[in-house]
């Protein structure tokens, strides 16, 4: 596993202090009720040890995006009564974020205190040095465990590292090694499966990707600008035609660097991209005035035959609409095939929320050797790009 030199919570004294946790607590709700507590359980192991160096913890996170306004449909009161019941403490949970609410619950005995929504306050995303001020004092150190909101430069993310001592919790350390071995030392043969709604998304981390993989297999409605790319026509999917000509340079250099890239040959094809809509699988060339919402059968096996041929898989993005079960027959493929891969001992990556939602859906996301909690944070690393909160601790260093 790739060491990234992260300062450690191990090196950290937190006994008898109160420590800032930044945890990426992000989680669905539905009509107020958490409907996959990924996240919550992801933080666990982090919180767990500091409690046992002796830390009280002031944990906080964002939810949604209330745009620095108090929205009471994105309190993290919810998060809070998970947490307690998966960490079995007494959580306190506080309706404001630097107040007198939350500095008189961080002066006091109680172990862990959760703060309410950062992004209540405008001064979060703005990265306000005052608001940062403000949440720093509130503790005698910090603990970055966000993968999934570091590749943002927010005060909470970037500010406390400057005014405390530091360091990354697990979850963040586990993340970057996992996705640092993926770009530094990949096992061959290399392959990466990419999905979902736009190429332009995902560019980036495809030109990155050309110098390290072996093959690039995609689907998802991505797969059909590169189809268009290569004159294929693709009846009424999306495409993003402005991305056409990026996509014929990459396809080209592609094919100078020897990567196989692997598109559809047979699609679902449906009349409207929803439920209960008329539709049948075809070989793409009979797709007509239809639009692509999932790969069919012949792709999926072919796609399953190139990952069961590789050490070392990346997943990101779907291969259709997998939320309505008669366009999700090919992303479960891609699972499937990803899971077997990994039980020969493979070493498999699944990224982005969209995948792990996937594997969530399926019952399957124990089948992956990592499954990153952060989807934006992972492509950004995987594009070779620094994450701010992980160069803001390397410079407490």
């Amino acid at each position: 596993m790739s060491d990234p030199g992260l300062p450690s919570i191990d090196e950290l004294e937190v006994s008898g202090r109160r420590v800032l946790v930044r945890c990426d607590l992000n989680v669905p709700l539905e009509g107020g009720a958490i409907t996959d507590h990924l996240r919550i359980r992801a933080a666990l192991p982090t919180l767990e040890a500091l409690l046992e160096k002796g830390a009280r913890l002031a944990v906080c996170s964002h939810l949604g995006r209330p745009k620095g306004q108090v929205n009471d449909g994105l309190r993290l009161a919810p998060v809070g009564e998970r947490l307690s019941k998966l960490l079995g403490r007494n959580v306190t949970a506080v309706r404001d974020v630097v107040g007198d609410e939350a500095k008189r619950a961080c002066a006091s005995d109680d172990e862990v205190v959760l703060l309410e929504n950062l992004r209540f306050e405008p001064g979060e995303e703005a990265n306000d040095p005052t608001f940062a001020d403000a949440l720093s004092t509130m503790a005698g150190a910090y603990v970055n465990d966000a993968f999934g909101a570091s590749h943002r430069a927010h005060a909470s993310i970037v500010g406390p590292p400057e005014r405390l001592p530091s360091a990354a919790g697990r979850l963040l350390v586990d993340e970057v090694s996992k996705l640092q071995r993926l770009l530094d030392d990949p096992d061959p043969p290399y392959v990466a499966v990419l999905g979902g709604a736009k190429v332009s998304d995902k560019l980036d981390v495809i030109g990155n990707l050309l110098d390290r993989v072996d093959s690039l297999c995609v689907g998802g409605a991505m797969a059909f600008t590169l189809l268009v790319a290569r004159d294929k026509a693709v009846g009424r999917s999306l495409v993003e035609e402005d991305r056409v000509e990026d996509v014929k340079r990459i396809l080209e250099r592609a094919t100078q660097q020897g990567v196989e890239i692997h598109l559809p040959v047979d699609v679902v094809a449906a009349v409207e991209p929803e439920g209960g809509s008329p539709h049948e699988t075809v070989p793409l060339d009979q797709i007509g005035d239809r639009m692509g919402v999932d790969i069919g059968p012949a792709t999926t096996g072919e796609f399953a035959t190139t990952i069961l041929g590789a050490r070392t898989v990346l997943w990101n993005g779907p291969m259709g609409i997998f939320e309505i079960p008669e366009f999700s027959a090919g992303t479960k493929g891609v699972a499937t095939a990803i899971a077997e891969a990994t039980a020969e001992g493979a070493f498999t990556v699944a990224g982005g929320g969209d995948s792990a939602a996937a594997l969530a859906r399926f019952g399957m996301t124990d089948v992956v050797s990592h499954l990153s909690t952060g989807g934006g944070a992972s492509l950004e690393l995987l594009e070779g790009k620094k994450l701010p909160g992980v160069a803001a601790l390397m410079r407490t260093k």
